[in-house]
């Protein structure tokens, strides 16, 4: 007898990290643009990152090991935030001491990609974020990505 193996995509695997953080909302978007568009995008942390996270002014790479990236980043407001992800295709998960973000993307049919988005700010030493403005930012910043691959 076998089991089951159940296979989830790298949107799925995301709702479900996700959903162990309190207070974390997690917006989905189907977008008329190919995969490889999109994460080319969204994992350009230096140029494109900035266009689609409303808050975030400059973003620079300070290291990566395998699936392991550091980034610098900072905000409109001035703040300033050392972030350590994991990237993986498809998959992205950051978080500092005051921050999590990520998002995550799978081909949805030819030419279009589901993206899911989520992050704010973070409750130090608690998985669980303040739960101001987490679904409009979402929101906010899908519209950008979206525009941000039109223009583009």
């Amino acid at each position: 007898m076998t089991w089951p193996v159940p296979e989830l995509d790298t949107v799925a695997q995301f709702r479900a990290l996700a959903a162990g953080v309190r207070g974390a909302a997690v917006t989905e978007r189907v977008l008329d643009t190919p995969f490889e568009q999109v994460w080319a995008l969204l994992t350009d942390f230096e140029h494109g990152f900035g266009l689609v996270e409303p808050d975030m002014r400059d973003v620079r790479v300070v290291g990566t090991a395998e699936e392991r990236v550091e980034l610098l980043a900072r905000s409109r407001f001035g703040f300033r935030a050392r972030l350590n992800a994991v990237l993986r295709p498809g998959f992205f998960w950051a978080q500092s001491r005051f921050l999590v973000l990520g998002f995550a993307a799978v081909p949805e049919s030819p030419g279009s990609t589901r993206v899911a988005l989520t992050g704010g700010l973070r409750v130090p030493g608690r998985a669980a974020l303040v739960p101001v403005g987490i679904r409009r930012a979402g929101v906010k910043s899908a519209a950008r990505l979206d525009a941000a691959l039109r223009a583009g």
